[in-house]
């Protein structure tokens, strides 16, 4: 098969043209093999004449067929084309038989005419339908690949999207605390900024990774953990206790710190209602908890979070990420996304 850009032009081996062409040479000859009295030389004669029509038939047919676009509708059978190939088979038959009759005089093959042509017909229809079941079947094949190509450029799209939100989001609210801290004359002020800094230098390094590291992304989150203790101090706490099998695995940048962000956004966080947020290990899970102490009047949302962080599992492990809510506490469990998933991406 010949690929030029979106056009898949179709093809068939000419080993399987000149092959099949016999087999129905000697096919169609069989009721004069069965005959008593017939020399070999006129049998040959006669498998020459279906052997060469089949040839030319397959050609004319394989010429005929449209080509197929990425993106066009399926070609359906043309009773047009089909017609046309009978019509030119009529013709077809009829000279290769005065050829042959030229050649071989001593062979009546004129006054076989009818036979012949009928014979031309059984046999034109048999490599039309033929050669039309295998070009659907390679049509169909074509299709399936557009498809998944399409799909998969429609999930890598959709996941450059969701990427390309993050740091938006996580600068917003980032800035927001910047703003609070310097309103309250916040000493820490300055080492703040100096770590947002860093930790977005960091981000700029992975933002082009589909996944990185548990432990790249932990890395990160110590410096993240800074950022909130330096405005909320006690008022907010962390403990990570992941598996050493589970800090081999991979997770989508940013993860761990949205999720962190969508416990600090819907819930009080004071000295006098910390908020306790706890990462660890569970099954194949990594798990993020918190205990629930809902605002009253929660703050604006940018739709970013948890349905980011939904929408990247799916596109990359084809799993959900699962969301446990009781009375007490919120946890987030997230699949484990192995090497082998970061490969594929």
């Amino acid at each position: 098969m010949y690929i030029s850009r979106n056009i898949r032009t179709f093809r068939v081996s000419n080993a399987v043209i000149w092959t099949s062409a016999l087999f129905i040479g000697i096919l169609a000859s069989v009721p004069k093999i069965l005959r008593i009295h017939i020399t070999k030389w006129e049998l040959l004669a006669d498998i020459s004449v279906a052997t060469s029509f089949s040839i030319l038939i397959w050609y004319f047919n394989i010429y005929m067929l449209p080509t197929f676009r990425a993106g066009a509708a399926t070609a359906r059978f043309a009773s047009k084309r089909l017609a046309g190939s009978l019509a030119l088979g009529i013709v077809v038959m009829a000279a290769l038989v005065a050829i042959y009759q030229l050649i071989l005089p001593q062979y009546h093959f004129q006054s076989m005419m009818l036979m012949y042509e009928f014979r031309g017909l059984v046999i034109n229809l048999t490599i039309y339908l033929f050669l039309h079941l295998i070009y659907q079947h390679h049509i169909t094949q074509l299709i399936s690949v557009e498809l998944e190509k399409t799909k998969a450029d429609n999930l890598s799209a959709q996941f450059e999207l969701l990427k390309q939100q993050v740091n938006p989001h996580f600068l917003f609210n980032s800035l927001n605390t910047l703003k609070s801290m310097v309103e309250m004359q916040d000493q820490h002020a300055s080492r703040f900024i100096v770590m947002l800094s860093d930790f977005y230098r960091s981000s700029l390094e992975t933002r082009k990774q589909h996944l990185i590291s548990m432990q790249e992304e932990l890395s990160t989150l110590d410096a993240y953990l800074f950022l909130l203790k330096a405005r909320f101090e006690d008022g907010i706490s962390l403990t990570v206790k992941i598996s050493d099998a589970h800090r081999a695995s991979c997770i989508p940048p940013f993860t761990l710190q949205l999720l962190i962000e969508n416990c600090i956004k819907h819930n009080i966080v004071s000295l006098g209602q910390p908020l306790h947020i706890h990462i660890f290990s569970e099954d194949a899970f990594i798990v993020v908890e918190n205990n629930l102490q809902m605002k009253r009047t929660p703050e604006p949302s940018t739709g970013v979070g948890l349905t980011n962080i939904a929408q990247r599992y799916q596109s990359l492990h084809q799993q959900q990420m699962e969301i446990i809510k009781d009375s007490t506490s919120f946890k987030v469990k997230l699949p484990v996304l192995h090497e082998d998933t970061r490969d594929r991406r």
